[in-house]
């Protein structure tokens, strides 16, 4: 049996094999099977889906960062007012906070409220978001050392002549830069970060 991976959208792809032009053999998802078909992941490997549901195959690498870090950067972001347009993804030695970018429930039913609204079209509005926002990252943080779990934020700098990620002065461990710099989220106070 091929091996499939249905992502947050629902779209159901397909684990492909191919090869480089040097012959190697190469693993790639498609929504449609083409080449050859994989009914076994490659030993060393996983499925991974990114939080704009973009699937694939990566190396099995060991983490550097632990779960119970993840788990304080979540919670943080559960009880900041607009939790939902927000999602969290670790790669190598970061936790990186992304913000959707898009649609805001709130603003389209203000612009419809003069209108018949159907029961339910709040909530069906939601889930749509939930299923089609594309996010970008905002904040990091980065593991400093692993003996003592310090880590530093960044966040992304929107000034037009830099477009990059910019240090702020904060570091410590994960539970305080969370519970610290997470409300800060989606508010003027987060332009004024350093």
């Amino acid at each position: 049996m091929p091996i499939t991976y249905t992502n947050r959208k629902g779209f159901t792809y397909f684990l492909n094999k191919g090869a480089t032009k040097t012959g190697k053999p190469r693993y790639y998802f498609a929504r449609e099977q083409k080449g050859e078909p994989v009914e076994e992941i490659p030993q060393g490997y996983k499925i991974e889906e990114s939080v704009n549901a973009i699937v694939s195959l990566v190396k099995a690498r060991p983490q550097l960062i632990r779960p119970e870090e993840v788990a304080c950067v979540e919670s943080a972001l559960k009880r900041h007012p607009k939790a939902r347009n927000y999602r969290v993804a670790v790669k190598n030695d970061q936790i990186i906070i992304y913000e959707g970018v898009g649609w805001n429930v709130d603003k389209m039913m203000e612009i419809f409220s003069g209108f018949p609204i159907l029961p339910g079209a709040r909530e069906r509005l939601e889930e749509d978001r939930d299923r089609y926002t594309q996010f970008t990252p905002v904040m990091r943080f980065i593991l400093d050392d692993a003996e003592t779990r310090e880590y530093h934020a960044e966040r992304w700098c929107y000034l037009g002549s830099i477009d990059d990620w910019f240090y702020l002065s904060h570091s410590g461990k994960i539970d305080k830069l969370a519970k610290k710099l997470t409300p800060k989220l989606g508010t003027d106070e987060f332009y004024e970060l350093f």
